[in-house]
């Protein structure tokens, strides 16, 4: 049932991987992301749709393809639209791009989700919330080759969340605890995630693979009883990290600035260039953003700090017509 004839939607960036999580660990970061806008046309229910252009604006539109089929959020809404049966219905999609690309921050994930959380409220919330998770994982698979959720379902739901299993899918949303807060530096420079995800090894010692389960099992333990020495202690990837950190400059440096002024524990953000710093309390959050922000000028370059407590909100709808 159609209930609107337009509808805004906004989805936040987003951490994923953290640390010790590669695909099944993500959280949301309050206060940035994409916002996207889907029109009903005025002959919906001819075959096809309005045509093959999303209308794009915001910082970095100029970036990325307007083509609806190479495009996050158009691939999200074609994607949402034949699974609920609703292909002849015609639509447009605007997409404010405020998201800079290859940042480590689901810039990807941002735009599909805000896309596909627009057209469902448009459609009457013919799914929930969860459910439109497979559609925003399929916007990630025209991005970067893979359909991965730790961007998508924090970015969707809002909060921690825990990606048990991709067949069947399963997410877990984890409240954290309160005065958990995250610092993110963007520094200014790209790296596309596959880039990031073909200097990864195909082979892992299974030493490695025990301590990266325990790391994580260590981790989702410290968030569910607030153990902060614990979670300190997991923060750590055997993984990604050590093969990843060559392509971000300055990166070990402002990693080791934050941990001794008092961050919890610091990691690349998704794959990178970001880095995030798991804070107690706000005020230390931005003690270690200026921090890291100094390391990275240090290695000369700018950067951008976003603080946001781990409990932030998902996706929401901004505006209905």
């Amino acid at each position: 049932m159609i209930k609107y004839k337009s509808v805004t939607a906004f989805a936040p960036a987003t951490v994923a991987n953290v640390s010790c999580g590669f695909d099944i660990m993500g959280f949301a970061i309050q206060g940035c992301g994409d916002k996207a806008t889907i029109v009903l046309a005025k002959d919906s229910g001819k075959e096809g749709c309005d045509d093959n252009q999303i209308a794009m604006s915001g910082k970095y539109a100029h970036l990325i393809p307007s083509q609806r089929d190479k495009n996050t959020a158009g691939v999200a809404v074609d994607a949402y639209l034949k699974a609920t049966g609703n292909q002849n219905i015609k639509l447009s999609i605007a997409l404010e791009k405020n998201l800079p690309l290859g940042s480590g921050m689901g810039s990807s994930a941002a735009s599909s989700v805000a896309a596909v959380f627009a057209v469902n409220a448009l459609l009457g919330n013919l799914l929930s919330v969860k459910e439109l998770i497979q559609f925003a994982m399929e916007g990630e698979r025209v991005a970067c080759g893979a359909a991965h959720a730790d961007n998508a379902a924090p970015s969707l739901l809002g909060g921690f969340v825990l990606i048990r299993s991709y067949d069947p899918l399963d997410i877990i949303q984890v409240h954290c605890p309160d005065e958990l807060y995250c610092a993110v530096l963007h520094p200014h420079i790209e790296l596309n995630t596959s880039d990031a995800r073909r200097v990864l090894k195909r082979d892992i010692p299974m030493r490695d693979v025990v301590k990266q389960c325990a790391n994580a099992a260590g981790f989702m333990t410290g968030l569910l009883i607030a153990d902060y020495d614990l979670l300190g202690r997991s923060v750590s990837d055997l993984l990604a990290e050590p093969k990843r950190t060559m392509l971000i400059p300055g990166f070990e440096q402002a990693k080791r600035a934050a941990l001794d002024a008092g961050a919890i524990g610091c990691g690349i953000s998704g794959s990178g260039p970001s880095i995030f710093a798991l804070c107690k309390g706000e005020s230390m959050a931005l003690l270690i953003a200026e921090v890291i922000d100094r390391s990275f000028a240090e290695a000369g370059l700018l950067s951008e700090a976003f603080i946001s407590p781990m409990n932030a909100p998902g996706a929401l709808i901004l505006e209905r017509r």
